[in-house]
């Protein structure tokens, strides 16, 4: 699997539930958290600041999902990557 242009294929890190006051929150009663992590898996041609193996963060309401082989990848645009660890 390649990403093409500016497309990068990305790998979900599952964050662990929060704390607050007692309470055990999941992601998607985190509604604070505008941003998600992931692995980077594939970059296309036009990203050159970005490899695989990077740990990038992202806007939750970019890209789009795929799946292969049983196991799910989002594919973002370049522009909604905002930090890459």
């Amino acid at each position: 699997m390649k990403a093409v242009g500016i497309y990068v294929i990305i790998k979900k890190i599952k964050v662990s539930s929060t704390i607050v006051g007692g309470l055990e929150l999941t992601e998607s009663q985190n509604k604070d958290v505008r941003y998600l992590r992931g692995e980077v898996i594939s970059c296309g041609n036009q990203v050159e600041c970005i490899k695989e193996g990077d740990i990038v963060h992202y806007d939750k309401h970019s890209g789009h999902n795929v799946e292969i082989d049983s196991v799910l990848y989002q594919v973002l645009r370049l522009p909604d990557i905002v930090l890459v660890e």
